[in-house]
């Protein structure tokens, strides 16, 4: 059974959330979804395990895991992905990359369900390095399907293209071990 979706927002989200949301969810596996109770779309996480509020306002989203008697379900802040307060075009922009940035958080937000409940073979220090490498290969996944043209034709260069990434990484990383030896 997939998480039932709650809007309690008052900003405006973009009209085909709800089935951006069914897409993104329809592309994990079942399993890793099993225990989600809910998602909750909400202005700001306001939760008191989010010490400064400096956090809070940035913070895109967050997973609630299970206690006693309610189910887990995850809280994705609006506010975050689509910023209200900010001059036209920063909140211009965060709008046209909204559904790339929400499957990216779903995507997170499941990974430490994952982890945390159906991994045990995990342990706590290597949570987030795992979590990071699920939401990549998931992302990787979705984005092969959404674009599935783009995708095909860029398939047979993409191991040059991330050797190139990996090269250039270590080399920045030198550059800046160069600049500050500390």
């Amino acid at each position: 059974m997939a998480p039932k979706l709650e809007i309690d927002t008052k900003s405006k989200l973009p009209r085909k959330t709800a089935r951006w949301m069914d897409g993104i969810l329809n592309s994990i596996p079942r399993e890793h979804l099993r225990g989600i109770e809910r998602i909750k779309f909400v202005d700001s996480i306001s939760d008191p395990r989010v010490k400064n509020l400096q956090q809070r306002s940035n913070l895109p989203g967050l997973y609630h895991p299970r206690s006693g008697a309610q189910q887990a379900w995850l809280e994705i802040a609006t506010g975050a992905l689509i910023p209200q307060t900010k001059p036209l075009l920063k909140r211009l922009l965060p709008r046209l990359s909204f559904r790339g940035n929400l499957a990216a958080i779903v995507f997170s937000l499941v990974g430490q369900h994952y982890y945390l409940t159906q991994r045990h073979s995990i342990k706590r220090g290597q949570i987030e390095p795992a979590v990071r490498v699920y939401t990549e290969k998931r992302l990787r996944d979705w984005h092969e399907r959404q674009h599935t043209v783009r995708s095909r034709l860029f398939r047979p260069i993409q191991p040059t293209l991330e050797r190139w990434g990996r090269s250039l990484q270590k080399r920045a990383a030198a550059e800046r071990k160069r600049k500050n030896p500390l």
